[in-house]
Protein backbone atom coordinates (compact mmCIF):
# COMPACT_ATOMS: atom_id res chain seq x y z
CA UNK A 1 0.00 0.00 0.00
CA UNK A 2 2.99 2.32 0.40
CA UNK A 3 3.98 4.30 -2.72
CA UNK A 4 7.27 6.20 -3.05
CA UNK A 5 6.65 9.78 -4.26
CA UNK A 6 10.28 10.91 -4.02
CA UNK A 7 11.33 9.68 -7.48
CA UNK A 8 10.22 10.14 -11.08
CA UNK A 9 8.90 13.16 -12.97
CA UNK A 10 7.38 15.69 -10.55
CA UNK A 11 4.55 16.93 -12.84
CA UNK A 12 3.64 13.39 -13.87
CA UNK A 13 3.71 12.19 -10.29
CA UNK A 14 1.66 15.15 -9.12
CA UNK A 15 -0.98 14.82 -11.84
CA UNK A 16 -1.28 11.04 -11.53
CA UNK A 17 -1.43 11.23 -7.76
CA UNK A 18 -3.90 14.15 -7.83
CA UNK A 19 -6.36 12.66 -10.36
CA UNK A 20 -7.95 10.26 -7.84
CA UNK A 21 -8.16 13.21 -5.41
CA UNK A 22 -9.94 15.23 -8.10
CA UNK A 23 -12.39 12.44 -8.81
CA UNK A 24 -12.96 11.79 -5.10
CA UNK A 25 -13.56 15.48 -4.39
CA UNK A 26 -15.80 15.69 -7.45
CA UNK A 27 -17.90 12.84 -6.08
CA UNK A 28 -18.01 14.45 -2.65
CA UNK A 29 -19.07 17.67 -4.30
CA UNK A 30 -21.63 15.71 -6.29
CA UNK A 31 -23.39 14.26 -3.31
CA UNK A 32 -23.33 17.65 -1.57
CA UNK A 33 -24.69 19.27 -4.69
CA UNK A 34 -27.34 16.57 -5.07
CA UNK A 35 -28.64 17.54 -1.64
CA UNK A 36 -29.01 21.16 -2.75
CA UNK A 37 -30.50 20.41 -6.17
CA UNK A 38 -33.08 17.93 -4.90
CA UNK A 39 -33.95 20.00 -1.84
CA UNK A 40 -34.11 23.16 -3.97
CA UNK A 41 -36.48 21.53 -6.46
CA UNK A 42 -38.72 19.67 -3.98
CA UNK A 43 -38.58 21.90 -0.90
CA UNK A 44 -37.82 25.36 -2.32
CA UNK A 45 -35.67 28.29 -1.26
CA UNK A 46 -36.26 27.66 2.46
CA UNK A 47 -34.84 24.14 2.15
CA UNK A 48 -31.98 25.38 -0.02
CA UNK A 49 -31.10 28.00 2.57
CA UNK A 50 -31.28 25.35 5.32
CA UNK A 51 -28.87 22.99 3.54
CA UNK A 52 -26.47 25.88 2.85
CA UNK A 53 -26.48 27.16 6.45
CA UNK A 54 -26.44 23.64 7.86
CA UNK A 55 -23.49 22.75 5.66
CA UNK A 56 -21.45 25.63 7.08
CA UNK A 57 -22.43 24.66 10.62
CA UNK A 58 -21.34 21.04 10.13
CA UNK A 59 -18.11 22.02 8.34
CA UNK A 60 -17.06 23.77 11.54
CA UNK A 61 -16.99 20.41 13.33
CA UNK A 62 -15.64 18.46 10.36
CA UNK A 63 -12.46 20.54 10.57
CA UNK A 64 -11.61 18.71 13.79
CA UNK A 65 -11.41 15.48 11.79
CA UNK A 66 -9.61 17.05 8.83
CA UNK A 67 -7.11 18.96 10.98
CA UNK A 68 -5.93 16.04 13.08
CA UNK A 69 -6.14 13.52 10.22
CA UNK A 70 -4.03 15.89 8.09
CA UNK A 71 -1.50 16.04 10.91
CA UNK A 72 -1.31 12.26 10.90
CA UNK A 73 -0.86 12.26 7.13
CA UNK A 74 2.12 14.61 7.43
CA UNK A 75 3.81 12.37 10.01
CA UNK A 76 3.16 9.26 7.90
CA UNK A 77 4.44 10.91 4.70
CA UNK A 78 7.61 12.28 6.30
CA UNK A 79 8.26 8.95 8.06
CA UNK A 80 8.04 7.10 4.74
CA UNK A 81 10.27 9.66 3.02
CA UNK A 82 12.86 9.34 5.79
CA UNK A 83 12.73 5.53 5.66
CA UNK A 84 11.25 5.19 9.19
CA UNK A 85 8.30 3.01 8.33
CA UNK A 86 8.04 1.43 11.77
CA UNK A 87 6.63 4.75 13.00
CA UNK A 88 3.70 4.47 10.57
CA UNK A 89 1.95 1.80 12.64
CA UNK A 90 2.19 3.81 15.86
CA UNK A 91 0.87 6.93 14.16
CA UNK A 92 -2.14 5.07 12.68
CA UNK A 93 -3.12 3.61 16.06
CA UNK A 94 -2.92 6.97 17.78
CA UNK A 95 -4.91 8.64 14.99
CA UNK A 96 -7.77 6.21 15.53
CA UNK A 97 -7.70 6.56 19.32
CA UNK A 98 -7.51 10.33 19.39
CA UNK A 99 -9.83 11.28 16.51
CA UNK A 100 -12.63 8.77 17.16
CA UNK A 101 -12.71 9.77 20.84
CA UNK A 102 -12.90 13.37 19.72
CA UNK A 103 -15.81 12.57 17.41
CA UNK A 104 -18.01 11.60 20.37
CA UNK A 105 -17.41 14.95 22.07
CA UNK A 106 -18.03 16.82 18.82
CA UNK A 107 -21.32 14.96 18.29
CA UNK A 108 -22.54 15.99 21.75
CA UNK A 109 -21.65 19.64 21.13
CA UNK A 110 -23.25 19.65 17.67
CA UNK A 111 -26.54 18.26 19.01
CA UNK A 112 -26.68 20.46 22.11
CA UNK A 113 -25.98 23.78 20.43
CA UNK A 114 -27.74 23.46 17.06
CA UNK A 115 -30.50 25.88 18.01
CA UNK A 116 -28.04 28.46 19.36
CA UNK A 117 -25.88 28.31 16.24
CA UNK A 118 -28.89 28.67 13.95
CA UNK A 119 -29.96 31.83 15.78
CA UNK A 120 -26.41 33.13 15.88
CA UNK A 121 -26.29 32.84 12.08
CA UNK A 122 -29.50 34.87 11.72
CA UNK A 123 -31.15 31.97 9.93
CA UNK A 124 -34.23 33.23 8.05
CA UNK A 125 -37.42 32.30 9.90
CA UNK A 126 -38.79 30.42 6.88
CA UNK A 127 -35.71 28.16 6.91
CA UNK A 128 -35.20 27.84 10.68
CA UNK A 129 -36.95 24.49 11.29
CA UNK A 130 -35.43 22.97 8.15
CA UNK A 131 -31.96 24.07 9.31
CA UNK A 132 -32.41 22.48 12.74
CA UNK A 133 -33.54 19.20 11.20
CA UNK A 134 -30.61 19.11 8.77
CA UNK A 135 -27.98 19.94 11.43
CA UNK A 136 -29.27 17.48 14.03
CA UNK A 137 -29.29 14.53 11.64
CA UNK A 138 -25.82 15.38 10.27
CA UNK A 139 -24.52 15.96 13.79
CA UNK A 140 -25.54 12.43 14.73
CA UNK A 141 -23.26 11.04 12.00
CA UNK A 142 -20.03 12.76 13.04
CA UNK A 143 -18.45 9.44 14.12
CA UNK A 144 -18.56 8.17 10.54
CA UNK A 145 -17.23 11.45 9.09
CA UNK A 146 -14.28 11.36 11.49
CA UNK A 147 -13.62 7.68 10.85
CA UNK A 148 -13.65 8.06 7.08
CA UNK A 149 -11.16 10.93 7.29
CA UNK A 150 -8.77 8.81 9.36
CA UNK A 151 -8.70 5.97 6.84
CA UNK A 152 -8.47 8.31 3.83
CA UNK A 153 -5.61 10.39 5.22
CA UNK A 154 -3.73 7.26 6.31
CA UNK A 155 -3.86 5.93 2.76
CA UNK A 156 -2.94 9.28 1.22
CA UNK A 157 0.01 9.68 3.55
CA UNK A 158 1.26 6.33 2.27
CA UNK A 159 0.88 7.51 -1.33
CA UNK A 160 -2.41 5.74 -2.13
CA UNK A 161 -4.99 8.13 -3.56
CA UNK A 162 -7.01 5.61 -5.57
CA UNK A 163 -8.77 3.64 -2.83
CA UNK A 164 -10.25 6.74 -1.12
CA UNK A 165 -11.80 7.53 -4.52
CA UNK A 166 -13.59 4.17 -4.49
CA UNK A 167 -14.94 4.76 -0.99
CA UNK A 168 -16.24 8.22 -1.88
CA UNK A 169 -17.91 6.74 -4.97
CA UNK A 170 -19.79 4.33 -2.74
CA UNK A 171 -20.95 7.18 -0.48
CA UNK A 172 -21.99 9.32 -3.47
CA UNK A 173 -24.00 6.51 -5.05
CA UNK A 174 -25.83 5.69 -1.84
CA UNK A 175 -26.48 9.37 -1.16
CA UNK A 176 -27.95 9.98 -4.62
CA UNK A 177 -30.36 7.05 -4.39
CA UNK A 178 -31.45 7.82 -0.83
CA UNK A 179 -31.88 11.55 -1.59
CA UNK A 180 -34.44 10.65 -4.22
CA UNK A 181 -36.12 8.13 -1.91
CA UNK A 182 -36.22 10.28 1.23
CA UNK A 183 -36.79 13.77 -0.20
CA UNK A 184 -38.57 13.23 -3.51
CA UNK A 185 -40.31 9.97 -2.55
CA UNK A 186 -41.12 10.18 1.17
CA UNK A 187 -41.26 13.97 1.41
CA UNK A 188 -38.79 14.11 4.32
CA UNK A 189 -37.50 17.52 3.18
CA UNK A 190 -34.06 18.63 4.49
CA UNK A 191 -34.07 15.93 7.16
CA UNK A 192 -34.17 13.32 4.42
CA UNK A 193 -31.22 14.91 2.60
CA UNK A 194 -29.17 14.88 5.81
CA UNK A 195 -30.10 11.26 6.55
CA UNK A 196 -29.05 10.21 3.04
CA UNK A 197 -25.67 11.89 3.56
CA UNK A 198 -25.08 10.23 6.94
CA UNK A 199 -25.97 6.75 5.69
CA UNK A 200 -23.66 7.17 2.68
CA UNK A 201 -20.79 8.29 4.92
CA UNK A 202 -21.38 5.38 7.30
CA UNK A 203 -21.14 2.80 4.53
CA UNK A 204 -18.05 4.51 3.11
CA UNK A 205 -16.28 4.44 6.47
CA UNK A 206 -17.13 0.81 7.25
CA UNK A 207 -16.04 -0.44 3.83
CA UNK A 208 -12.79 1.55 3.93
CA UNK A 209 -12.07 0.23 7.42
CA UNK A 210 -12.55 -3.36 6.26
CA UNK A 211 -10.20 -2.70 3.34
CA UNK A 212 -7.53 -1.29 5.64
CA UNK A 213 -7.91 -4.24 8.01
CA UNK A 214 -7.49 -6.83 5.25
CA UNK A 215 -4.24 -5.19 4.11
CA UNK A 216 -2.87 -4.54 7.59
CA UNK A 217 0.22 -6.71 7.07
CA UNK A 218 1.50 -4.51 4.22
CA UNK A 219 2.10 -1.61 6.61
CA UNK A 220 2.55 -3.45 9.92
CA UNK A 221 -0.67 -2.50 11.71
CA UNK A 222 -2.45 -5.50 13.25
CA UNK A 223 -5.59 -3.76 14.61
CA UNK A 224 -5.09 -5.47 17.97
CA UNK A 225 -6.04 -3.52 21.09
CA UNK A 226 -2.43 -2.81 22.02
CA UNK A 227 -2.01 -1.03 18.66
CA UNK A 228 -4.42 1.66 19.86
CA UNK A 229 -2.60 2.26 23.13
CA UNK A 230 -1.33 5.87 23.38
CA UNK A 231 2.26 6.31 22.26
CA UNK A 232 3.54 9.51 23.86
CA UNK A 233 5.78 10.63 21.01
CA UNK A 234 3.33 9.83 18.20
CA UNK A 235 0.34 11.25 20.08
CA UNK A 236 2.08 14.49 21.01
CA UNK A 237 3.29 14.97 17.43
CA UNK A 238 -0.24 14.56 16.06
CA UNK A 239 -1.64 16.93 18.69
CA UNK A 240 1.13 19.49 18.19
CA UNK A 241 0.44 19.60 14.45
CA UNK A 242 -3.30 18.97 14.62
CA UNK A 243 -4.32 21.77 16.96
CA UNK A 244 -2.98 24.63 14.79
CA UNK A 245 -4.28 22.99 11.61
CA UNK A 246 -7.72 22.55 13.15
CA UNK A 247 -7.81 26.09 14.49
CA UNK A 248 -6.72 27.41 11.10
CA UNK A 249 -9.65 25.71 9.38
CA UNK A 250 -12.09 26.68 12.12
CA UNK A 251 -11.01 30.32 12.03
CA UNK A 252 -11.83 30.46 8.33
CA UNK A 253 -15.17 28.67 8.79
CA UNK A 254 -16.15 30.89 11.73
CA UNK A 255 -15.38 33.98 9.68
CA UNK A 256 -17.47 32.61 6.81
CA UNK A 257 -20.29 31.86 9.22
CA UNK A 258 -20.12 35.46 10.42
CA UNK A 259 -20.38 36.75 6.87
CA UNK A 260 -23.27 34.34 6.26
CA UNK A 261 -25.05 35.65 9.36
CA UNK A 262 -24.84 39.19 8.00
CA UNK A 263 -26.05 38.11 4.55
CA UNK A 264 -28.98 36.17 6.05
CA UNK A 265 -30.38 39.43 7.39
CA UNK A 266 -31.23 40.34 3.80
CA UNK A 267 -33.72 37.46 3.57
CA UNK A 268 -34.12 33.97 2.20
CA UNK A 269 -33.46 34.91 -1.48
CA UNK A 270 -30.02 36.39 -0.76
CA UNK A 271 -29.32 33.52 1.63
CA UNK A 272 -30.16 31.01 -1.10
CA UNK A 273 -28.14 32.87 -3.78
CA UNK A 274 -25.11 33.02 -1.50
CA UNK A 275 -25.44 29.32 -0.77
CA UNK A 276 -25.55 28.49 -4.48
CA UNK A 277 -22.56 30.76 -5.16
CA UNK A 278 -20.65 28.94 -2.43
CA UNK A 279 -21.44 25.59 -4.01
CA UNK A 280 -20.35 26.79 -7.44
CA UNK A 281 -17.11 28.09 -5.92
CA UNK A 282 -16.55 24.58 -4.61
CA UNK A 283 -16.25 23.42 -8.22
CA UNK A 284 -12.87 25.12 -8.23
CA UNK A 285 -12.10 23.58 -4.86
CA UNK A 286 -12.45 20.15 -6.43
CA UNK A 287 -9.13 20.72 -8.16
CA UNK A 288 -7.48 23.12 -5.71
CA UNK A 289 -8.21 20.96 -2.65
CA UNK A 290 -7.00 17.94 -4.61
CA UNK A 291 -3.73 19.67 -5.45
CA UNK A 292 -3.40 20.76 -1.82
CA UNK A 293 -3.87 17.19 -0.56
CA UNK A 294 -1.72 15.57 -3.24
CA UNK A 295 0.91 18.29 -2.95
CA UNK A 296 1.03 17.98 0.84
CA UNK A 297 1.69 14.23 0.65
CA UNK A 298 4.32 14.65 -2.08
CA UNK A 299 6.02 17.52 -0.27
CA UNK A 300 5.91 15.57 2.99
CA UNK A 301 7.67 12.54 1.52
CA UNK A 302 10.25 14.61 -0.38
CA UNK A 303 10.90 16.93 2.55
CA UNK A 304 11.39 13.89 4.78
CA UNK A 305 13.86 12.53 2.20
CA UNK A 306 15.71 15.87 2.03
CA UNK A 307 14.81 16.47 -1.65
CA UNK A 308 13.99 20.18 -1.43
CA UNK A 309 14.31 20.77 -5.18
CA UNK A 310 11.37 18.43 -5.74
CA UNK A 311 9.40 20.31 -3.08
CA UNK A 312 9.88 23.54 -5.07
CA UNK A 313 8.78 21.81 -8.27
CA UNK A 314 5.59 20.52 -6.60
CA UNK A 315 4.76 24.09 -5.48
CA UNK A 316 5.14 25.59 -8.99
CA UNK A 317 3.24 22.86 -10.81
CA UNK A 318 0.40 22.95 -8.25
CA UNK A 319 0.10 26.72 -8.78
CA UNK A 320 0.00 26.48 -12.58
CA UNK A 321 -2.55 23.68 -12.61
CA UNK A 322 -4.89 25.34 -10.12
CA UNK A 323 -4.79 28.73 -11.89
CA UNK A 324 -5.52 27.08 -15.23
CA UNK A 325 -8.60 25.35 -13.88
CA UNK A 326 -9.85 28.55 -12.22
CA UNK A 327 -9.61 30.30 -15.58
CA UNK A 328 -11.64 27.60 -17.34
CA UNK A 329 -14.39 27.73 -14.73
CA UNK A 330 -14.52 31.52 -14.89
CA UNK A 331 -15.09 31.48 -18.65
CA UNK A 332 -17.82 28.85 -18.29
CA UNK A 333 -19.65 30.79 -15.56
CA UNK A 334 -19.52 34.03 -17.56
CA UNK A 335 -21.00 32.29 -20.61
CA UNK A 336 -23.67 30.23 -18.77
CA UNK A 337 -24.57 32.08 -15.53
CA UNK A 338 -28.35 31.53 -15.52
CA UNK A 339 -28.06 27.90 -16.54
CA UNK A 340 -25.55 27.24 -13.74
CA UNK A 341 -27.58 28.91 -11.00
CA UNK A 342 -30.79 27.47 -12.41
CA UNK A 343 -29.58 23.95 -11.65
CA UNK A 344 -30.08 24.69 -7.98
CA UNK A 345 -33.09 26.97 -7.82
CA UNK A 346 -35.51 27.97 -10.58
CA UNK A 347 -37.08 30.73 -8.46
CA UNK A 348 -37.10 33.88 -10.67
CA UNK A 349 -36.20 36.01 -7.63
CA UNK A 350 -33.07 33.92 -7.04
CA UNK A 351 -32.05 33.98 -10.71
CA UNK A 352 -32.55 37.76 -10.84
CA UNK A 353 -29.95 38.22 -8.08
CA UNK A 354 -27.61 35.53 -9.43
CA UNK A 355 -25.90 37.77 -11.99
CA UNK A 356 -24.86 40.14 -9.21
CA UNK A 357 -22.84 37.44 -7.46
CA UNK A 358 -21.05 36.03 -10.55
CA UNK A 359 -17.96 38.31 -10.21
CA UNK A 360 -17.73 37.39 -6.53
CA UNK A 361 -17.79 33.70 -7.39
CA UNK A 362 -14.96 34.18 -9.91
CA UNK A 363 -12.88 35.96 -7.25
CA UNK A 364 -13.39 32.91 -5.05
CA UNK A 365 -12.13 30.69 -7.90
CA UNK A 366 -8.76 32.41 -8.10
CA UNK A 367 -8.43 32.83 -4.35
CA UNK A 368 -8.78 29.07 -3.94
CA UNK A 369 -6.32 28.48 -6.81
CA UNK A 370 -3.56 30.53 -5.16
CA UNK A 371 -4.24 28.95 -1.77
CA UNK A 372 -3.59 25.38 -3.04
CA UNK A 373 0.23 25.46 -3.40
CA UNK A 374 0.60 27.69 -0.33
CA UNK A 375 -1.25 25.25 1.93
CA UNK A 376 0.47 22.25 0.36
CA UNK A 377 3.85 23.75 1.25
CA UNK A 378 3.20 24.61 4.89
CA UNK A 379 1.30 21.36 5.47
CA UNK A 380 3.93 19.21 3.78
CA UNK A 381 6.86 20.65 5.73
CA UNK A 382 4.85 20.50 8.95
CA UNK A 383 4.84 24.25 9.68
CA UNK A 384 1.80 24.07 11.96
CA UNK A 385 2.42 27.45 13.58
CA UNK A 386 2.18 29.20 10.23
CA UNK A 387 -1.05 27.33 9.56
CA UNK A 388 -2.56 28.78 12.70
CA UNK A 389 -1.36 32.33 12.01
CA UNK A 390 -2.66 32.20 8.46
CA UNK A 391 -6.03 30.93 9.66
CA UNK A 392 -6.34 33.93 11.96
CA UNK A 393 -5.18 36.33 9.24
CA UNK A 394 -7.38 34.83 6.51
CA UNK A 395 -10.45 34.34 8.63
CA UNK A 396 -10.78 36.47 11.72
CA UNK A 397 -8.72 39.46 10.59
CA UNK A 398 -9.18 39.78 6.83
CA UNK A 399 -12.59 38.19 6.14
CA UNK A 400 -14.41 39.65 9.13
CA UNK A 401 -12.39 42.86 8.96
CA UNK A 402 -13.10 43.44 5.28
CA UNK A 403 -16.75 42.49 5.73
CA UNK A 404 -17.14 45.05 8.51
CA UNK A 405 -15.23 47.67 6.55
CA UNK A 406 -16.94 47.22 3.18
CA UNK A 407 -20.37 46.07 4.33
CA UNK A 408 -20.74 48.20 7.43
CA UNK A 409 -18.41 51.20 7.65
CA UNK A 410 -18.36 52.00 3.93
CA UNK A 411 -22.04 51.15 3.52
CA UNK A 412 -21.86 48.71 0.60
CA UNK A 413 -24.24 46.33 2.37
CA UNK A 414 -24.45 42.80 1.04
CA UNK A 415 -21.96 43.61 -1.74
CA UNK A 416 -19.41 44.54 0.90
CA UNK A 417 -19.91 41.21 2.66
CA UNK A 418 -19.64 39.30 -0.62
CA UNK A 419 -16.49 41.02 -1.85
CA UNK A 420 -14.83 41.21 1.57
CA UNK A 421 -15.11 37.43 1.94
CA UNK A 422 -13.78 36.82 -1.59
CA UNK A 423 -10.77 39.16 -1.28
CA UNK A 424 -9.75 37.59 2.04
CA UNK A 425 -9.07 34.33 0.21
CA UNK A 426 -5.88 35.78 -1.29
CA UNK A 427 -4.19 36.35 2.08
CA UNK A 428 -2.65 32.85 2.14
CA UNK A 429 -0.73 33.34 -1.06
CA UNK A 430 0.25 36.92 -0.26
CA UNK A 431 2.12 35.71 2.85
CA UNK A 432 3.30 32.22 1.87
CA UNK A 433 4.64 33.07 -1.60
CA UNK A 434 7.42 35.36 -0.28
CA UNK A 435 8.19 32.74 2.37
CA UNK A 436 8.52 30.11 -0.37
CA UNK A 437 10.78 32.31 -2.49
CA UNK A 438 13.02 33.07 0.51
CA UNK A 439 13.86 29.37 0.93
CA UNK A 440 13.50 29.66 4.72
CA UNK A 441 11.32 26.53 4.72
CA UNK A 442 14.34 24.46 3.63
CA UNK A 443 15.98 25.02 7.01
CA UNK A 444 13.08 23.57 8.96
CA UNK A 445 13.50 20.15 10.52
CA UNK A 446 11.04 17.31 9.94
CA UNK A 447 8.27 16.64 12.45
CA UNK A 448 9.35 13.05 13.11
Amino acid sequence: MIRDLTTGSVPQRLVRFAIPFVLANALQFLYNIVDMIIVGQYVGSAGLSAVSIGGEFMSLFTFFAIGFASAGQIVIAQSIGAGERERVSRVIGNMFTLILTMSLAVTAVALLFTDSFARLLNTPEEAFRETLDYCRVCGSGMFFVFGYNIVSFVMRGMGDSRRPLLFVAIAAGINLVLDLVFVAGFGMRSRGAALATVIGQAFSFLISLVYLYRRRESFGFTFRLNCFAPDRRALLTIIRLGIPMTLQGMAIVISMMYVTSRINIYGVVYSAVTGVSSKIAQLCNIVTFSLTSAGSAMIGQNFGAGKTERVSAVFWYALLLSLGFALLLSVFLLVFPNETFGLFDSDPAVLAVAMEVVPVTILHFFGAATRAPAMALINGVGFAGMNFVMGLMDGLVMRIGLALLLGGVMGYGIYGYWYGSAIAGYMFFAVIFPYFLSGAWKRRGTVI
